[in-house]
């Protein structure tokens, strides 16, 4: 399973410079994961650039894969995420999200760079 940051979902739908790297995570919506942190983030980037229309349509898209929402699990473990490695709340719950449904994050966001089970591309 795969879940892809914010930051690998606006390159992909930017068709940004690393898009590339998130395509094929992205298109395999059966293998995919979204939490519920990457559909607010996402959501709010794109009506301040573009429309709350094309926000809209993207968390359709979004809706296609599996979405996890913060549980009370997930909290605790994102907060344990938090301390232990030095992380923003919503990095470490979307992190907490895909450590305990097993799947690989893959970003362009420096705060997750070298954790376990992270793909990172810099940012170009």
């Amino acid at each position: 399973m795969n879940l892809v940051d914010s930051s690998g979902w606006l390159e992909y739908l930017a068709d940004g410079k690393n898009a590339g790297h998130f395509a094929a995570a992205i298109e395999k919506t059966d293998e995919l994961l979204v939490s519920a942190v990457n559909i607010y983030e996402v959501y709010k980037k794109l009506v301040l650039e573009k429309n709350e229309n094309v926000a809209l349509q993207v968390v359709g898209l979004m809706h296609q894969a599996k979405v996890i929402e913060v549980s009370s699990s997930i909290a605790v473990q994102a907060a344990r995420f938090s301390l232990e490695f030095k992380m923003p709340m919503a990095d470490s719950l979307i992190y907490a999200t895909a450590r305990m449904n097993d799947a690989i994050v893959l970003t362009q966001d420096a705060d997750f760079k070298g954790l376990e089970g992270v793909e990172y591309y810099k940012k170009m």
